[in-house]
């Protein structure tokens, strides 16, 4: 069963290489300083983000730095494993920092950003804690976007065993016979996670045939 998604998941890579065509891919640290260095701000004019959400001379709450990527602003390396302690810590601290609540005897101005800096910060929460939402999201950064539905690049025999696995679940009597579904399924994300690790080798391999096709001065 997992044959096919492998299959579909290299082509997809085949066809849409890393940065080629789209929006150019920012590292972690570029983003960050790419928007921190560009951006002034709203309240005094003062250049600069600070710590990347206030301004370091009025402190005002700045708008989300449209650049900075879920790994930049959860504060985890660009990779498929993530420390999940780590990131829940860091959506507890940012959450602290940005939540609406914090911001109700503040100006209009900054209620409006703290709304949006809170589901940013939610939204990278939840997308990076799930091994899926966390491996797509690394495809979409580097180029490769699936777009939403079961049938894209897709054969019928596969849309036929997931139709037959949503029938068998549907018709389980029994916790037998759902744990017996979910121990498939479960071996289908094992297969998934070790293919989106190597996914990261190929990626540091492309890293250095863009060095090497760089011309010596």
């Amino acid at each position: 069963m997992w044959g096919v998604r492998a299959q579909v998941l290299f082509r997809l890579c085949g066809l849409r290489p890393a940065g080629v065509p789209g929006r150019r891919v920012l590292s972690c640290h570029a983003a960050s300083e790419e928007g921190n260095g560009s951006a002034r701000c709203w309240n005094c004019g003062s250049p600069g983000r600070g710590d990347g959400f206030f301004c370091h001379q009025c402190r005002a709450l700045q708008p989300p730095d449209p650049t900075r990527d879920y790994f930049s602003l959860m504060d985890c390396n660009r990779s498929f494993r993530v420390n999940t302690t780590k990131l829940q810590h860091r959506f507890q601290q940012l959450q602290r920092l940005v939540h609406p609540d914090f911001f109700s005897q503040r100006s209009q101005t900054e209620k409006d950003f703290s709304e949006k800096h809170s589901t940013l910060v939610n939204d990278a929460y939840k997308t990076l804690l799930a091994p899926l939402s966390r491996g797509l999201y690394l495809l979409k950064l580097h180029g490769i976007e699936i777009p939403k539905g079961t049938d894209y690049e897709m054969d019928s025999q596969f849309l036929m065993e997931i139709m037959e696995i949503n029938e068998k679940l549907a018709e389980a009597q029994s916790e037998a016979a759902v744990i017996e579904i979910e121990s498939t399924i479960q071996d289908d994300f094992e297969k998934a996670k070790e293919i989106l690790t190597k996914m990261k080798y190929f990626s540091n391999i492309e890293e250095k045939i863009k060095l090497k096709k760089i011309p010596s001065s």
